[in-house]
């Protein structure tokens, strides 16, 4: 198991395959799963069972789960994948259990992804996406120094989006 980066609070980590069950769990609550894509469960497992595969082959871009340094307990997950296919650049995707919410944990493990993502060689820009009404995510992503762009169409859906570029030295 690779740890991908950790805070004073969090591990974010490759998932075992024996937290699959955690993972789908967390997308039973209406509300954390309010603000993210809809996908069944069979989706889920697919998407679950690919990052396994995948964490042989990248370390840079996956999706990985978010534990209290703690005690362990499963927070949720987040993911960094190369955005409209330009490996310079990539998307910051997460979602958390409600019990998380409203402590700093999104704006630590964002401001923490932000720094593992510019870790990388060959990525300029870190970019995120929230539906317009999510607007605990906005605060989240500006916590995490993303500054607000103009929106962006996904898909049919107009979604506000945010944007930090890698500091020049």
């Amino acid at each position: 198991m690779h740890i991908v980066t950790q805070t004073p609070r969090l591990v974010i980590r490759e998932f075992l395959a024996k937290e699959r069950d955690s993972y789908l769990d967390h997308f039973n609550d209406e509300q954390v799963i309010q603000y993210i894509p809809k996908r069944s469960r069979e989706e889920r497992i697919n998407i679950f069972n690919k990052a396994l595969a995948a964490y042989e082959n990248s370390k840079s871009t996956g999706i990985w789960g978010i534990f209290d340094k703690s005690n362990g307990a499963f927070i949720g997950s987040c993911l960094l994948r190369n955005f409209n296919d330009d490996a310079g650049t990539l998307e910051l995707g997460y979602s958390l259990e409600q019990q998380y919410w409203s402590k700093g944990i999104g704006s630590e493990m964002a401001s923490a992804m932000v720094s593992y993502g510019f870790s990388a060689n060959g990525v300029h820009e870190i970019v995120a996406v929230t539906e317009l009404e999510n607007t605990g995510s906005m605060r989240v992503l500006e916590k995490a120094g993303l500054s607000r762009q103009d929106n962006f169409i996904r898909n049919g859906l107009e979604l506000a989006f945010f944007k930090v570029g890698r500091e020049q030295s």
